[in-house]
């Protein structure tokens, strides 16, 4: 399914080495099976995991994700807050997502729930949420850049309705 909307993942390639690293203990232990595709085997094993996890940990955020696709962005703005409630409680899960979720993602799910629940608002025509959540994404995450160049776009645009 195709979408209009901006999507943006960024990747922290370093924890590509913990998920190697995963992967070839998975083959050792088919190894240790006596199987001579272990690595195949292995390989898959890694991608039905990962995804799992991604499925069951993240459910919440990976629903508001499929409303934003179909642009329910007020359908969205629930999981969202759900996903940033989840990963606020647990903060070990996303701090560590490259174990516990075999992501790579460089971005915190958290941050994400904020930026995308901003977003959420900023298509529904709620300049002040949006606003609100950018600021508030900035204030956990100061270096969210995402925050940042929304945060001026829609001051910018509020600047320039309130010249005319």
């Amino acid at each position: 399914m195709s979408s209009n909307v901006p999507t943006v993942r960024q990747i922290a390639w370093i924890s590509i080495v913990p998920h190697l690293l995963v992967m070839g203990l998975i083959m050792l232990i088919w190894y240790q099976f006596n199987q001579s595709d272990f690595a195949l085997y292995g390989a898959l094993t890694y991608l039905i995991i990962s995804q799992l996890l991604r499925r069951i940990i993240a459910r919440e955020h990976r629903k508001g994700m499929l409303k934003i696709k179909l642009e329910a962005y007020e359908e969205a703005i629930p999981h969202f807050e759900k996903s940033y409630d989840f990963f606020k409680r647990n903060n070990w899960i996303d701090k560590y997502r490259f174990l516990t979720l075999l992501s790579s993602g460089k971005m915190p799910y958290k941050e994400m729930a904020l930026n995308n629940i901003a977003f959420c608002y900023s298509q529904l025509g709620d300049g002040k949420l949006a606003k609100k959540y950018y600021q508030k994404t900035l204030d956990e995450f100061p270096e969210s850049g995402i925050a940042k160049a929304s945060l001026r776009l829609l001051n910018s645009m509020s600047n320039t309705n309130n010249v005319e």
